[in-house]
């Protein structure tokens, strides 16, 4: 075009100024420059001028989490315009990107020019495929299908004119609220034309990335699908997406970026966050902040840039809801636009509307293809979405009698009826979509689910999938070998398997002792996967001391292996739970060195031992449980055998000369590592001896001052040969004295 100029300065940015004048570097890949007007031609470069705009657009655009357009920030607002550093360098590596993306901009900004938008069209005239890839690590990233549709609900009420708070705004603007006439629907079909929920899960530790490298783990394409990704970090940024005329070189990248909190009102969203996902889109339709392509809202210099839009006020940009707020000459600024940073955004103008309408309408980056009857039909957006799916979840499956669990229906599509069935459950039967259950006696259960569309039915059936403990739980000492049994569940532990895939199962395959243990088998398709061992419940009340170990077998497959098992307690069956050790891969949890082919340990040095007594007395009551978590990150096998808890009840069956104190060793029997536990009542000097069944000394354990109170002493039982042995302890002239087995 002859009235759209650039020079470019063959770095990251350009050089803008008047004849004979300093040069103004600005710091973007590309700026095109236009009339305010939108409509009137730039003056020619016989005028003395090079590049001339009064308005000024940036390309790439990204909202920082801050205070000044959402709620709950957790850094400084920055918002960066050209930063495309987030693109993969095979893309910025292009010295002719800077003249592609001008080219484009000027083609679209043309159109945009002479586009004459049919007054008919508003009020849900565009549909638009939207698919929301979620990028987790089992954080709080990886968040509801709920909170997804309350994202899409509040967009699409926001560009229709919708929203309950519109018609709020300042009285100088009622009349130019922008119904902009555009749905977005989730997709209902993959691009391979499969059933979807129009929502993915990808388990990755890119989440924390939140670059190109994250959004190249899935990508639907962008002329069938508007790609969002939801993530635990956008690069820094709340959200960031790339505007037509830099989107057009980037297919594979095409898309908004967004923090999980900035996504929806409920669960990890708000409602003061809620509206990023407006602003994102905004952006991705061509629109700029109202205030221009300046990156420091509020400065006096932002009088002389411009969004391309007739009816915003040149602004200089608002960092709060300053109704009254007024700047660059216009008797008041649109401080609610959606493209502003306040904290009330609640409207586009009509002619913000006409412009992203004009970016749906135009080639640039495929977006007028993406409403085309043709697609709302290969995508499922067109209403006839089949029934495809019966599913559910569920708050739990663990839980202790008399509590409750919330059953949640993850059916698809539109589902109309609901009939469910809780063996065990009160109530037994429901027609509720998310009913809560309660269950009274303790046991296994099945849950049923069938769905209706009013056409067609599904059902689905999960097994002994609600575990039901006892409250209050058995009497300690539990101590569990699994030798007896094939299911864990028929020994009163259980299982939550969420991806149904790996989980925890007794094997034969090896053992520290006997021939069974617990393995979960792991490998590198299992990356990501959590699973979780619930012990039985215990009853603690009368406990002095919880002390908990169990044997473990762990290899890694590669040498940057990290997978994790964690150890949790919990006072109240497991409502909640705290963390007590963790084995990873990278350190402690390997016993076994790294092998390429399926773990099986087959000598007993090959198994580690593990003790936790950092269990306080608040967990000394009638429901105490402990947990094992295993979080794979594409490792090796993991097997776990011998696991004892001890509540070291007072009293022993060891008859006592001294017994106004105790003394106790685990585990029992002892297999490479034992501790003798002492309780202490008064200061003195006390003599521990290990003895041989004959009473005769083995090994002196300690000969000295010990405080009162628990005392643990470790005892040399890798050394010794299998057999009977006692550990005596003597203070004060008085002895006591406990057997135990080595094995």
């Amino acid at each position: 075009m002859d009235d759209i100029r650039t020079v470019a300065n063959g770095s990251i940015g350009l050089c803008v100024k008047r004849t004979n004048e300093p040069c103004w570097k600005v710091g973007l890949w590309i700026v095109v420059w236009w009339s305010r007007s939108n409509l009137r031609p730039l003056p020619a470069a016989s005028d003395g001028v090079l590049i001339m705009m009064t308005r000024f657009l940036p390309f790439f655009l990204v909202l920082t989490p801050s205070p000044v357009l959402l709620a709950q920030a957790e850094v400084p607002f920055r918002c960066g315009a050209g930063e495309l550093h987030r693109v993969s360098t095979e893309v910025t590596n292009d010295p002719l990107l800077p003249e592609r993306i001008a080219q484009a901009n000027a083609s679209l900004e043309e159109f945009t020019g002479t586009f004459i938008d049919d007054v008919s069209r508003g009020g849900g005239g565009y549909v638009v495929p939207i698919v929301f890839h979620i990028i987790h690590n089992n954080g709080p990233e990886n968040i509801s299908d709920a909170q997804i549709l309350d994202a899409v609900r509040i967009l699409n009420e926001d560009y229709n004119k919708e929203n309950p708070d519109w018609d709020n705004v300042r009285a100088e603007f009622l009349g130019i609220v922008g119904d902009v006439g555009v749905q977005f629907r989730l997709a209902t079909k993959d691009p391979s034309g499969n059933c979807t929920p129009g929502i993915t899960r990808t388990v990755s530790a890119l989440t924390n990335d939140g670059t190109s490298a994250m959004t190249a783990l899935i990508h639907w394409p962008r002329d069938e699908y508007l790609n969002v990704w939801v993530a635990a970090s956008a690069d820094g940024a709340a959200g960031y997406t790339y505007r037509p005329p830099v989107a057009q070189w980037i297919p594979d990248q095409d898309g908004i970026v967004l923090l999980h909190n900035y996504i929806g009102s409920i669960g990890t969203g708000s409602a003061g966050r809620s509206r990023a996902l407006t602003h994102e889109v905004g952006h991705w339709s061509n629109l700029a902040h109202t205030w221009g392509d300046s990156n420091d809202p509020g400065s006096a210099s932002n009088c002389g840039q411009s969004d391309g839009v007739a009816d915003t006020p040149t602004t200089v940009g608002w960092t709060n809801c300053n109704l009254n707020g007024a700047s660059c000459g216009s008797p008041i600024d649109n401080v609610e636009n959606y493209m502003e940073y306040s904290y009330c955004t609640k409207m586009f103008t009509a002619g913000q509307g006409v412009r992203m309408i004009a970016a749906l309408n135009n080639s640039t980056a495929q977006r007028n293809e993406l409403w085309q009857i043709s697609n709302l039909i290969n995508t499922g957006v067109n209403g006839n979405a089949p029934l495809c799916v019966a599913q559910f979840t569920s708050t739990t499956n663990v839980i202790c009698a008399g509590g409750t669990i919330q059953f949640t229906d993850a059916s698809y599509h539109d589902v109309s009826t609901w009939n469910w069935s809780f063996p065990g459950g009160e109530p037994a039967t429901s027609t509720e979509p998310d009913p809560l259950v309660t269950y009274a006696t303790a046991g296994t259960f099945p849950v049923s689910l069938s769905v209706s569309n009013g056409s067609s039915a599904l059902s689905t059936t999960i097994n002994e999938l609600v575990v039901v403990a006892e409250d209050p739980g058995q009497a300690p000492p539990l101590s569990e070998g699994f030798e007896n049994t094939g299911q864990v569940g028929d020994i009163g532990w259980a299982i939550a398997n969420t991806d149904l895939d790996n989980t925890f199962s007794i094997s034969n395959t090896a053992a520290f002792t006997g021939s069974k243990s617990l393995r979960i088998q792991n490998s590198t398709s299992m990356a990501g996967r959590n699973d979780d061992l619930f012990t039985p419940t215990l009853d603690m009340t009368a406990a002095t001391d919880i002390a908990l170990t169990f044997r473990y077998a762990y290899a890694r497959r590669t040498s940057t292996d990290d997978d994790r098992l964690r150890v949790y307690v919990s006072n109240n069956c497991g409502d909640t739970w705290s963390l007590r050790k963790q084995l990873r891969g990278a350190t402690d949890l390997v016993t076994s060195g790294t092998t390429t082919t399926s773990f099986v340990p087959t000598s007993g040095d090959q198994w580690g031992f593990a003790e936790i007594t950092t269990i306080s007395d608040a967990y000394h009551v009638a429901n105490f449980r402990i947990r094992f978590n295993f979080e794979s990150d594409g490792g090796n096998n993991l097997y776990i055998d011998d696991v004892n808890i001890n509540g070291l009840p007072v009293g022993l069956e060891e008859a006592s000369t001294y017994n106004s104190s105790a003394l106790i060793v685990v585990p029992g029997p002892a297999i490479g590592n034992a501790q003798a536990v002492l309780n202490i009542t008064s200061n003195g000097k006390v003599r521990v001896d290990l003895l041989d069944m004959l009473g005769r000394t083995v090994r002196g354990i300690h000969n000295g001052d010990l405080s009162p109170g628990l005392r643990r002493l470790d005892l040399p039982v890798g050394e010794l040969p299998a057999g009977l042995y006692f550990v005596r302890m003597q203070q004060n002239g008085r002895s006591e004295s406990v057997r135990f087995i080595v094995q």
